[in-house]
């Protein structure tokens, strides 16, 4: 029956007569069950690039308008409001974080003020206390921002790196398939060959189509993180800087 098939995928002149459908339903089922493991590696690692598309661009985007806003704005108290509009940005994030923080050293100042019988000296140590309060705050708000970004895009890198070797594991197959098959035989024509190689071929083809879309992805997505993440710390920065000058020292 393999013999029989072959015939009617290739003939002598070199033309292909089959299709791709019918090469892979003729494979044996190794070879079908590598194509299937491709196939869901293919499927997920397609529902993550949409998935990180999707957010990456909302991230900017929102990033942006949130950027706007705050350099328009010299009161964190509207700021704060506004920017529980942007839930994709990330500096919005980082920035509740901050304010947060800034208003139980607030909160702090105000009692130790009231019940402390040397306040000069108590504010300063609670300046200092607030300063590295607020910049842990806004550094763990940053870090888990950023990891929210990377999330999944290590499934894309393990599909980048093993597709392609579970392609060779079914190509592997396949020519032992072959080699059997002449063996079985007696002879290395066409005829018992074409199914071994044939599907060997499809093995290989298969994972390399699934590990190259996932590795220019990886890539292309892991530098747009880390312009986000380079963007979210510049503002950490900023906002520290601004607390330190007007709010702190006051």
């Amino acid at each position: 029956m393999n013999q029989a098939w072959a015939v009617t995928s290739v003939d002598l002149s070199g033309h292909f007569q089959g299709n791709i459908l019918e090469m892979i339903f003729n494979s044996g089922p190794m070879v079908q069950f590598v194509l299937l493991l491709l196939l869901v590696f293919s499927v997920v690692s397609w529902a993550i690039i949409l998935m990180k598309y999707r957010v990456i661009r909302k991230a900017k985007k929102e990033n942006s308008m949130f950027m706007d806003n705050y350099m328009k704005s010299n009161n964190f108290s509207d700021i704060f409001v506004e920017s529980k509009k942007f839930r994709y940005s990330t500096i919005a994030e980082v920035f509740r974080a901050g304010y947060t923080e800034l208003g139980k050293l607030a909160k702090s100042r105000k009692e130790s003020s009231q019940t402390s019988d040397n306040p000069e000296s108590d504010k300063w140590s609670m300046e200092i206390r607030g300063i590295e309060n607020v910049e842990r705050a806004l550094n763990r708000a940053s870090e888990s921002e950023s990891s929210k970004l990377e999330s999944f895009l290590s499934f894309l890198a393990t599909t980048g790196n093993a597709s392609p070797f579970i392609g060779l594991f079914g190509t592997v197959w396949g020519i032992m398939n072959a080699f059997r098959g002449i063996g079985t035989k007696g002879t290395a024509t066409l005829a018992v060959v074409a199914p071994g190689i044939s599907e060997a071929l499809i093995a290989t083809a298969a994972g390399l189509a699934v590990a190259i879309p996932a590795v220019i992805f990886y890539n292309y997505y892991l530098n747009k993180v880390k312009g986000i993440s380079l963007e979210t710390d510049d503002f950490v920065s900023e906002f520290l800087n601004i607390i330190e000058r007007h709010y702190v020292k006051k």
